[in-house]
C-alpha cells in the first residue's frame, strides 16, 4: 500500500494553495489597473484642472494624467535633472524644479526640455500642464507649455505606466505546478525504494 506523508503533504499542498492564491490576486490586480489605465487616458482626452495632489497616494492616483496649475513661489535645493526626450521624442534632459507652492506644500515641477545637462535659470511662477507619476508615490506637473528657456518635454503617457500582473501571475501558476511535479517524484522514488528494500535508499 502506498502511504501518503500527511505532515509533508499538507505542507506542500497549503504552499501550493498559497501560490494559485497569489496568482489569482494578481489578476485581479491586472484587472484592476486595467481600469485604472483606462480612467488615465479618459483624463487626458477630457482635459480638466484638477489641485495638484498633495502625499497622499489615493490623491496622487485620482489626479494622475489631468491637467493641472501651480504656483511656484520658490524654488528649493537643487534643480534634479534627469534623461527624457522632448516633444520631437529627441534625447536630452528634463529639468525639475521643486517648487513651494500654496499652503506652504511643495511641489515637483518639470519645467521643460534641453539638450544638455545644463539649463536656464528660472526663479519661478505660475506653471501649468499635466499631473505625472514621479518617484516613490509622488506626483510631479509636467509643464505645458514649457517655461521660458525650455523645450516641451515629452507629453506623459498612460501606456507607460508598467501593468506586469499577468506575468506575475504566470509564475505563481507556474511555481505551484513545479511545487507539485516536485512532490509528486519525491512521493514516487519513495515507494519504489519502499517496494524494493534492496535498493539504495536516498540520504
Amino acid at each position: 500500500m502506498r502511504r501518503v506523508p500527511i505532515v509533508s503533504t499538507v505542507v506542500v499542498l497549503a504552499a501550493v494553495a498559497t501560490m494559485i492564491a497569489l496568482g489569482v490576486w494578481q489578476l485581479q490586480r491586472m484587472d484592476e489597473k486595467q481600469t485604472m489605465l483606462s480612467r488615465y487616458a479618459v483624463a487626458m482626452a477630457d482635459g480638466s484642472a484638477v489641485a495638484f495632489p498633495g502625499a497622499d497616494t489615493a490623491a496622487v492616483e485620482r489626479a494622475l494624467f489631468h491637467r493641472s496649475e501651480v504656483d511656484c513661489q520658490s524654488i528649493s535645493g537643487p534643480w534634479n535633472s534627469i534623461a527624457g526626450r522632448n516633444a520631437a521624442d529627441e534625447t536630452g534632459y528634463v529639468h525639475l524644479a521643486n517648487c513651494q507652492i500654496d499652503g506652504g506644500r511643495m511641489a515637483p515641477v518639470q519645467v521643460g526640455w534641453t539638450k544638455g545637462p545644463d539649463h536656464p535659470q528660472w526663479a519661478g511662477g505660475r506653471v501649468s500642464g499635466l499631473i505625472a507619476p514621479y518617484t516613490d508615490g509622488a506626483a510631479r506637473l509636467i509643464a505645458d507649455p514649457p517655461v521660458a528657456g525650455f523645450a516641451a518635454s515629452a507629453r506623459p503617457d498612460p501606456a507607460d505606466v508598467p501593468n506586469n500582473h499577468l506575468a506575475y501571475a504566470v509564475q505563481w501558476f507556474f511555481f505551484a505546478l513545479v511545487a507539485l511535479v516536485i512532490y509528486g517524484l519525491a512521493l514516487r522514488k519513495r515507494w519504489r525504494e519502499r517496494a524494493d528494500p534492496d535498493q539504495p535508499r536516498s540520504p
